[in-house]
């Protein structure tokens, strides 16, 4: 059985690495405390797709910035594929006021 090798700052300037970090992905959930009518968002929103036999959500993507949310009716959305949180923002601004004309009164 092979021990787990420890690392920490000085064995890796000793061996010479420099790691490089990119943020390429930032994931982020967030509720809209509202229900959605995800129909009729993908019937008149050519960027939403909705195959709820296949998968409970819709698929919501923004080309500019790029980014996907995926839609649930109660609300609930996860928002992925963008790099900074500017970006997130603006998508999120964009996506709310699309989605804000189907909400469900209940």
């Amino acid at each position: 059985m092979a021990k787990p090798v420890k690392t920490n700052a000085s064995s890796s300037k000793a061996l010479g690495i420099n790691p490089q970090i990119k943020i390429q992905n930032i994931v982020v959930s967030a509720d809209l405390h509202a229900n959605i009518d995800l129909f009729s968002l993908s019937k008149n929103v050519k960027e939403v797709d909705y195959e709820p036999e296949q998968f409970p959500g819709a698929i919501f993507r923004i080309k500019e910035p790029k980014a996907v949310i995926i839609l649930f009716k109660n609300g609930k959305l996860i928002c992925t594929g963008s790099n900074t949180t500017a970006n997130i923002r603006i998508v999120l601004e964009r996506a709310a006021k699309v989605i804000s004309k189907y909400v469900i009164d209940l």
